[in-house]
């Protein structure tokens, strides 16, 4: 698959378009078809009553423009919304962080028309993707929310968690958000702490995600247990416990950054 180039005024000379259409909701328009694949290229009514009105170019993938619209209440003949969580994962690289993309920029269109000092309409930066108040200067950038996401051993074990949010019986590992003020390990600290009751020693970067629920960053480490009993907290975690390679409950799909960490911890990759 071609590489994708980031973009702020569409080219003349791409043989191609690409639209990623997305829901009021924030859900992916998809063809009614398997294997899971985009709809055609065409231009879709904005949906009723939104603040945006026309595509959002995202940039270039090899002779591909691409572009981000919001797309109608109801999905056109032939095709469905699907959500986002469910699709990212398993459309062909790099149509799933595109589609991740494409909701995030238009999210943040949306959310960003006016100035949250004065209440001036915001005008396009030019330059780079941003806005700018004419009135008092203020500039706003697309936010990313950064949360880390760690990987914890005992010996030959890793500790999987049960979030009280997950659907049916998944299994993953420990996650939050960046607070402010923390560095990045000791966010896995604080959260280790806050969820599971243990601390952690020799915590290693893993790699990085893009998430968009909502404009995430997921951060990836791998971190050692220190001596201690689970102790969940109870509200959001509501069971945990360590597994070999030879007993893994239901975990997350290939391709989360969570089932790398998972697989690269027991070997599995």
């Amino acid at each position: 698959m071609a590489t994708f180039v980031p973009g702020l005024t569409p080219p003349a000379d791409c043989a191609a378009v690409l639209t990623f259409i997305v829901s009021p909701a924030g859900d992916l328009l998809v063809v009614s078809s398997e294997p899971l694949r985009l709809p055609g290229p065409g231009p879709l009514s904005a949906a009723p009553g939104s603040a945006a009105t026309g595509s959002v170019f995202l940039g270039r993938l090899g002779d591909t423009a691409c572009f981000a619209q919001w797309g109608p209440e109801v999905a056109p003949a032939g095709t469905e919304y699907r959500n986002l969580r469910e699709v990212l994962l398993r459309l062909d690289e790099p149509l799933g962080p595109l589609a991740g993309r494409a909701r995030q920029v238009l999210e943040w269109d949306r959310d960003h028309r006016y100035c949250g000092r004065c209440g001036t309409r915001m005008q396009d930066k030019g330059d780079e993707r941003a806005r700018v108040c004419p009135a008092c200067a203020h500039l706003c950038f697309p936010r990313i929310s950064p949360a880390i996401i760690v990987g914890i051993t005992r010996g030959d074990r890793i500790l999987l968690c049960r979030n009280r949010r997950f659907a049916g019986v998944m299994y993953s590992i420990v996650a939050g958000f960046v607070d402010v003020g923390e560095t990045l390990e000791q966010t896995v600290e604080r959260e280790v702490a806050e969820e599971v009751g243990l601390r952690v020693r020799n915590i290693r970067y893993f790699g990085s995600q893009s998430w968009p629920f909502p404009s995430g960053l997921m951060l990836g480490f791998t971190a050692e247990a220190e001596p201690g009993d689970i102790r969940v907290d109870g509200d959001e975690i509501v069971e945990a416990d360590w597994y070999t390679a030879a007993n893994l409950p239901t975990i997350p799909r290939p391709g989360s950054i969570s089932r790398c960490i998972i697989d690269s911890l027991l070997g599995r990759g």
